[in-house]
């Protein structure tokens, strides 16, 4: 396959940036998406140019550290990570735009790498369970509802990749962070911290300047382990459960 990469390059934060359009020739169909840019950056290099920056870690759609918007959309055409994209899903002689994501809370580093401590910041105010548990065993005699466990791990998915964040106009983090506030109030063992963590999170996730929610359901649409939409009602029955009885404390 022959394509053409139109890629954004930033020197840094400061940097106003631009796009660069690249040539790049004998792409198989079965390369992944970041194969296909590990060939580039092997030209660049071999040129004396400087490669493209990107993130990525594991490769295997677990980590969430592969973030490109790539034709409009976060990681690409398909609803999976970017490094689960495989050219297959593109045309010979295509143009394909690359970009970082486009969000205040995420500052981009270098090129199409940004930072997202701020999802860190979030996890940081309230999501965490810090009572004691005890060991596995008592854990385990904890009795847990399957369909209560089956909510739970559904939204302990989330790998705060930021496709949610890309792709609400409003840069929006509810997503994201209700999943994280629903994993933990869903089970027994985050029920000591449960009105804390929400009213924390929600406030820590405005303050690092992310949007509010659209109601538009792009986040869920985008979202590459389809995380629901139900997870931001529920942190907002838990948000507004928690500021009432401080209120009326």
């Amino acid at each position: 396959m022959k394509l053409t990469l139109k890629i954004w390059r930033q020197k840094n934060s400061s940097d106003k940036g631009g796009f660069a359009t690249y040539p790049v020739d004998h792409v198989s169909k079965d390369m992944s998406f970041l194969e296909m840019l590990d060939v580039l950056n092997e030209e660049l290099t071999e040129k004396g140019e400087d490669p493209v920056h990107f993130d990525h870690d594991c490769r295997e759609g677990i980590c969430g550290m592969c973030s490109l918007y790539i034709n409009g959309k976060p990681h690409g055409p398909l609803q999976t990570t970017t490094c689960q994209l495989h050219m297959r899903s593109f045309n010979d002689g295509e143009t394909i735009t690359i970009e970082p994501w486009r969000a205040k809370a995420f500052p981009v580093v270098k090129d199409l790498v940004v930072d997202r401590e701020a999802f860190d910041r979030i996890i940081q105010a309230g999501g965490y369970v810090n009572v004691n548990t005890g060991g596995v065993p008592d854990a385990n005699e904890i009795p847990v509802a399957k369909t209560i466990a089956d909510l739970a791990m559904d939204a302990a998915q989330c790998i705060g990749c930021g496709a949610c964040v890309a792709a609400c106009k409003n840069a929006s983090a509810m997503l994201f962070t209700s999943a994280k506030v629903s994993q933990l109030a869903l089970l027994p063992q985050g029920q000591v911290e449960r009105k804390t963590r929400a009213e924390k999170m929600v406030a820590q996730m405005d303050a690092e300047g992310f949007g509010a929610c659209t109601n538009t359901g792009a986040c869920e649409a985008e979202c590459p382990k389809g995380i629901s939409i139900t997870n931001i009602a529920r942190m907002n029955r838990e948000y507004f459960s928690a500021v009432m009885s401080s209120d009326n404390v």
